[in-house]
């Protein structure tokens, strides 16, 4: 752990902040945290809503198996969530609110592993206007622990935390940004660029987090579809319920949701969207990763390439690609080695995948892609 200086706040921020693009992000922080609180460690859990284990668990230092038990069995059932929006509310006044016959299992539990003393903060991320709760919501709780047998927390050590709760909410989004623009769009930065596709990555609020060069140069047209800070913008209306409804999951991801772009004057654009699983934040839910490519013949996509925007396993590709050279099924099994009947089950699950019904779409499909 990294000593702190004669300026324990300023260094307990830069860890904050420093740390969030490290290989273990939030390690360094929860237990700087925890050396700041004079608490026995730190923990941070983010979680969609409804999930039976949380996205991310974070709590250096504590207890493997109590880590673990939590994570598996006690997660779902755990009655210390809820707190007021980035206030922060001891376990002890949360659980004395309750029935004292509730959560038995869950008391004895911490009761039983001598780490009852805990300072909690919640803070809720997707409040849509007028405070309507929007399908991506999720959250980060954040949680200080001490063992019963030291001095329990005192209102000074609550309002040295709840300093921090501005903090760590730009922090908790910072680092949602972070994992849309870095894992995620650097392999389908790679994917794109093998296409000749532009691409745009958006977020949760349907902002931009990521975009390539040649989506910058078809935004810039202006026509049919902008952009207008980080935020895209399509022409027509309907367009813009389709993105707000892929973003919301209200759209199947199989088969693939594509959408033309009418453009007279620089030529129509073919969208193709595939989520992204975001897993440390909310498991996937509101990201998406946006290729857009002008309607052309071309042969010979590439396909590994083509393997992270149509969702296709290797085999899948390796047929899909065989048939947009024009070849037969009975051909394309036989320069590919395999069965006839093996590539005919390889076809139906393409074509389950990409929503096209014969090999002619498939082709037509592909060349679209490549565009």
């Amino acid at each position: 752990m990294a000593a702190l200086t004669s300026d324990p706040l300023s260094d307990l921020l830069a860890s904050l902040y420093g740390g969030l693009d490290e290989a273990q992000p939030w390690q360094r922080f929860l237990q700087d945290l925890a050396a700041w609180m004079e608490a026995s460690y730190a923990t941070l859990i983010i979680t969609p809503p409804g999930k039976s284990s949380p996205a991310t668990f974070v709590a250096p230092g504590s207890s493997p198996e109590f880590a673990d038990n939590y994570t598996r069995h006690l997660f779902a059932n755990d009655p210390y969530q809820g707190l007021p929006d980035s206030v922060v509310t001891s376990y002890r006044s949360f659980m004395a609110g309750l029935p004292a016959e509730a959560h038995s299992e869950y008391r004895e539990a911490m009761r039983s592993s001598g780490f009852d003393q805990v300072l909690g903060m919640d803070l809720r991320f997707g409040l849509a206007k007028g405070g309507r709760v929007n399908a991506a919501r999720y959250e980060a709780r954040f949680r200080l622990t001490r063992h019963n047998s030291t001095p329990d927390f005192t209102p000074a050590d609550h309002a040295r935390f709840q300093h921090l709760a501005p903090h760590l909410r730009i922090a908790v989004q910072l680092f949602e940004r972070l994992q849309f623009a870095g894992a995620h769009s650097g392999a389908f930065h790679g994917t794109a660029e093998g296409l000749g596709l532009a691409l745009v990555i958006l977020d949760r609020n349907r902002r931009i987090a990521s975009i390539n060069p040649l989506a910058e140069l078809i935004l810039a047209e202006r026509e049919g579809i902008v952009r207008r800070g980080d935020e895209l913008i399509l022409a027509k209306p309907d367009h813009q319920r389709v993105l707000a409804d892929l973003v919301a999951g209200l759209v199947p991801s199989s088969p693939i949701p594509r959408f033309r772009i009418e453009r007279p004057r620089h030529g129509d654009l073919i969208i193709t969207a595939r989520a992204l699983d975001v897993s440390a934040i909310h498991a996937g839910t509101g990201a998406l990763a946006l290729f857009m490519a002008r309607p052309g013949k071309r042969a010979g996509a590439d396909p590994l390439a083509l393997r992270d925007v149509l969702g296709l396993t290797r085999a899948e590709i390796r047929l899909a690609s065989e048939v947009a050279q024009g070849r037969s099924l009975v051909n394309a099994a036989a320069n590919l080695g395999i069965a006839y009947n093996t590539a005919k089950v390889q076809m139906r699950s393409i074509f389950a995948k990409t929503g096209v019904n014969r090999q002619s779409a498939l082709v037509a499909l592909l060349a679209n892609l490549k565009a």
